[in-house]
């Protein structure tokens, strides 16, 4: 319980004046309960005639009487003066109408401290969810690189359900169960400490058979979490993949596959409902078989005529006790339930504890503008320590050039491009900007410089103008117009039924490739960075929509410090300089006619993409 307990400080905090409203209910549930309870006494009496002692009244604090004694005198001694002056059948209406009052009191204060539960419930599961969001953005790439999207989804969705229906569903448990557990145990003393006694040897003994049960619990539903986000995982991957699928006539396969991990998920959850569905008959026969313990052993006495307490008492004593058995098995259930909320959040806290290697100076240099260039000195990288991707990188980009970087795929060349907004974090060497280590800049500061287009496009389920306007604040619609004119998008908006206003889908699916790119042009062109990335951004285009993106591009690189990641290389031959690499190292530089001319790595590819 050492972790549900770390869970419930973390995230109950900002709710502790809801707990502090539910715990005063819940008190008042429970004396409400009782004194509705007590009634039963004289209720039984009047029907049955079970008690024909002549009550006098007993003051206060007299001497020789105890304030049990006192109490149940005077209680017995105000009933038979009311039916003597009433009657049985108008005192026998009195008392069940006081019991309907009190029970309507009490299942209000019930209800009323349930209620104030639910913003607890609610807000802590709004918080996880928050804090696992806010953490996936502040993640860097590369730890998605190693990470399934399918699991983060299901610890997102399922774990975190998990959690609300396992852990915070125990919480209303946790603060109700030990107040009515007290106030009922209380008042058990109060009737017969000697037979309470004998209660309490039972107790210890459910709560031991119960903890065998559910000791395994926790392992299992960890099992059963990680198979589901398997199960996420794979329709993810379905759904992005579906084309090829199809394509490859895969359904089949596909299904086989998904049938295989649901029944394996369903084999695994249907073991741990099982122990869980065991709980509630356990807990129902043990409480049973100690009220028939108690009423055998209590009866016995009372045919004795040795009870300190009498028939009506006695039956009030096991009513009391048939009581306090619900909190106890609302404790056993909680048992069952919280080791697999932990376990579910075990898997959400592997996200919350994941550690960012990405992390800026307590004291950042604030910089907010480009004024030299950028600089990379002696850089080596490796995304593991396998193999290095670049080696000794040195090269210098001036404010307002052009620089291109080609080679073949695997060369490292979008991995430079990652090392300048700090995505990454050099092994070797440093990264500057206008002469200043990129890891001793404010992050923030450090990316607003800057402006990517893409390969993909990477646009949202939005509107075009929002998608536009994405980063920018406050943008107007006249401003996302002149930057959609400048990036060759602004006729093909207009065609659509509500123009800007218009939803382009998933990534932009209701959008062409090419219309897609031009989007994110005009994105970045709004946002007016000084820095431009480029990673092969015509790559995946036909003629016709290249040529209406170069013409964007070339209007979004005037003036500004382009880097130019590029396959085709028609795209850069007016670039100031153009970096070759091979292998994760600078083998030739310069300007198109120059490499050409040198007879190299940069002709051997011109010619294989002339020819």
């Amino acid at each position: 319980m050492k972790e549900f307990w770390k869970v419930i400080k973390r995230y109950v905090r900002p709710y502790v004046q809801y707990v502090g409203g539910s715990f005063l209910l819940n008190i008042l549930s429970a004396v409400f309960n009782i004194f509705s309870f007590t009634l039963l006494i004289p209720i039984l009496n009047i029907l049955f005639s079970l008690d024909r002692k002549v009550y006098s009244f007993i003051e206060w604090g007299a001497d020789g009487y105890g304030f049990k004694d006192i109490l149940l005198n005077n209680v017995y001694w105000f009933v038979s003066e009311y039916m003597g002056l009433h009657g049985a059948g108008r005192t026998l209406l009195v008392l069940c109408l006081a019991l309907v009052a009190l029970t309507f009191v009490k299942t209000f204060c019930y209800f009323a401290s349930s209620a104030v539960m639910v913003p607890i419930r609610t807000g802590i599961i709004r918080d996880i969810r928050s804090d696992i969001y806010n953490k996936i953005i502040s993640l860097p790439i590369g730890f998605f690189t190693q990470e399934r999207k399918g699991d983060i989804i299901a610890r997102m969705s399922g774990d975190v359900s998990e959690v609300e229906t396992s852990i915070t569903g125990s919480i209303d448990m946790l603060v109700k169960n030990p107040i009515l557990i007290i106030f009922y145990i209380g008042t058990l003393f109060f009737i017969s400490w000697q037979l309470t006694l004998f209660v309490l040897v039972f107790v210890p003994v459910v709560i031991w058979i119960m903890s065998i049960i559910g000791r395994k619990l926790k392992a299992k539903s960890t099992e059963a979490q990680e198979l589901w986000s398997d199960t996420m995982s794979q329709v993810e991957e379905t759904l992005g993949g579906l084309r090829i699928i199809k394509a490859f006539l895969a359904e089949g396969k596909m299904a086989a596959r998904f049938r295989k991990i649901t029944n394996e998920y369903r084999r695994r959850t249907g073991r741990v409902n099982v122990r869980q569905v065991l709980a509630h008959p356990v807990s129902e026969f043990m409480g049973t078989a100690m009220i028939a313990i108690v009423m055998w052993v209590g009866g016995t006495i009372i045919l004795g005529g040795k009870s300190p307490i009498d028939a009506p008492t006695f039956i009030f004593y096991m009513v009391m006790l048939y009581s306090v058995i619900q909190p106890i098995k609302d404790f056993s259930r909680a048992a069952y339930g919280i080791p697999k909320g932990l376990a579910s959040m075990e898997r959400i806290d592997k996200i919350l504890g994941a550690e960012n290697p990405i992390t800026e100076k307590a004291d950042p240099i604030r910089i907010k503008e480009f004024n030299t260039s950028i600089s990379f000195r002696g850089v080596d990288f490796s995304y593991n320590e396998s193999k290095k991707v670049l080696h000794s990188i040195d090269l210098e980009i001036p404010k307002g050039k052009t620089i291109a970087i080609v080679g073949a795929s695997g060369a490292g060349k979008s991995t430079i491009a990652d090392l300048i907004p700090r995505f990454y974090d050099v092994n070797a060497g440093k990264v500057m900007i206008d002469g200043t280590d990129v890891r001793d800049l404010c992050i923030s500061d450090l990316r607003s410089l800057m402006g990517n287009v893409n390969q993909e496009a990477i646009l949202f389920n939005d509107t075009i103008f929002n998608n536009i306007a994405f980063g920018v604040e406050d943008a107007t619609l006249e401003q996302v117009e002149a930057a959609a004119k400048i990036a060759n998008a602004h006729e093909f908006i207009m065609e659509k039924p509500l123009g800007y206003q218009e939803n382009i889908g998933d990534r932009g699916s209701k959008l062409s490739g090419g219309q897609r790119q031009r989007i994110s042009i005009a994105r970045a062109i709004l946002k007016n960075p000084p820095i431009l990335i480029l990673d092969e951004a015509t790559a995946s285009l036909d003629t016709e929509s290249e040529r209406l993106v170069q013409e964007a591009l070339d209007r979004l690189m005037s003036s500004r410090t382009t880097i130019a990641i590029a396959h085709r290389l028609s795209t850069i031959k007016n670039a100031d300089e153009i970096i070759v690499l091979d292998e994760g190292r600078i083998v030739e530089r310069g300007r198109h006619e120059q490499l050409i001319e040198l007879g190299g790595h940069y002709k051997k590819l011109y010619e294989m993409q002339t020819l």
